[in-house]
């Protein structure tokens, strides 16, 4: 199995969030959001698929990655609107750590069916942390606008 490299979480300084014209300059954070859920949903089915012989080991772990760009997208666009996600940091961590023992096994549905469940669980814990920077996002969108006029 290919070893996985740690995603850090980033780092961060304090600096402008918004350009001269009040503008956000930061990325999307609806898009991030959907890019990084769309990429669970996608190292979910890759796993399926990996536990009947249809996927690599390196297929899944080119996803992993994936999820784990995704997620650092997600945190930089929530951080340039001054919303911090440090409570979600460990996930890349604690689901690399999964696959490892996942994929450090023969594939089979057996073993898939042995992990998936704390999969599921991670991407779960994903999923209510976004949704409980939903209000902070509002919030943070409706003062910048209020600032643009």
């Amino acid at each position: 199995m290919p070893e996985y490299m740690d995603i850090p979480p980033p780092v961060y300084t304090a600096g402008p969030k918004n350009g001269a014209n009040g503008a956000n300059n930061g990325p999307n954070v609806q898009e991030t959001v959907a890019a990084l859920l769309e990429t669970t949903k996608q190292l979910q089915d890759c796993l399926r698929r990996w536990s009947i012989g249809k996927a690599s080991d390196e297929q899944v772990s080119d996803v992993y990655v994936d999820v784990g760009t995704k997620f650092n997208a997600t945190v930089t666009a929530f951080m340039s609107l001054g919303i911090d996600l440090s409570d979600l940091y460990s996930i890349p961590t604690e689901l690399r750590m999964l696959l490892e023992d996942c994929l450090g096994e023969d594939a089979s549905p057996a073993v898939l069916e042995q992990h998936m469940p704390r999969v599921k669980q991670i991407i779960y814990r994903l999923l209510i942390g976004l949704k409980g920077k939903q209000e902070p996002y509002r919030l943070a969108i409706a003062e910048k606008r209020k600032a643009s006029r």
